[in-house]
């Protein structure tokens, strides 16, 4: 009998850059680019890619204006998407400077753990992404081993339940091995459990978790005037 298998749902963030040379059109060009640009990104649902949120990172990185968090079980219709998208007037000035692309396949570790997204846990204010990857010494230890550690990590994470976590895997198509984000409406809150999981057991097994892009959540035509 073959194996039944629950659709494939893919996670990707896009990390875009604005051209300076954007600021120096007219106000009714630039108006009307925001414009096309936010009903093709509202319009996204129709072709099966949902927008789980649109962030601003103006003033918060220098490198970075947008963040657009895009979630599908058609990996084709997210890249047709990132077709329309560069496609759009708008789209010229916008540079897609990383790419987090992830699958949602919930932990090995623990049968209960998925992520936020997954359950139709609204967004929340702020997100915090970054892409992951652990130390060959990691996969040498015994699963045991492993399990026990990534148990205490859940164990400390849960003392801040207001946080929301998604890590979703990225093995062989992606540089990374893990897209970590994190939501919440207190920021004060999530400097406090990153810092407090630095302690845990499998913190010397982390080998990359930067570079960090922090957002804040807007609609879509907020995050679009954002950018000036």
């Amino acid at each position: 009998m073959t194996e039944q298998r629950n659709p494939t749902i893919y996670s990707n963030f896009w990390v875009y850059g604005l051209d300076r040379d954007w600021r120096k059109l007219s106000q009714n060009d630039r108006d009307a680019a925001r414009n096309e640009l936010a009903e093709i990104l509202c319009g996204s649902e129709q072709a099966g890619v949902t927008l789980r949120g649109a962030y601003s990172t103006v003033g918060l990185r220098h490198d970075t204006d947008l963040i657009l968090w895009t979630v599908t079980k058609d990996l084709d219709a997210m890249q047709q998407l990132a077709v329309d998208i560069n496609r759009s007037e708008l789209g010229k000035y916008l540079e897609n400077r990383y790419a987090y692309l992830g699958i949602a396949l919930g932990s090995r570790y623990t049968a209960d753990h998925a992520p936020a997204f997954i359950a139709g846990t609204p967004p929340k204010r702020y997100l915090s992404v970054y892409p992951f990857i652990k130390s060959h010494d990691w996969y040498q230890l015994p699963f045991e081993e492993r399990r026990k550690a990534m148990a205490e990590h859940g164990i400390m994470g849960r003392e801040y339940p207001d946080i929301l976590t998604n890590t979703t895997s990225s093995f062989g198509i992606a540089d990374h091995e893990f897209v970590v984000a994190l939501e919440t409406d207190d920021l004060e809150d999530m400097v406090k459990m990153v810092e407090y999981l630095r302690s845990a057991a499998s913190r010397p097994y982390t080998t990359v978790d930067t570079p960090i892009f922090l957002g804040t959540l807007k609609d879509v035509e907020g995050a679009l005037a954002d950018l000036g």
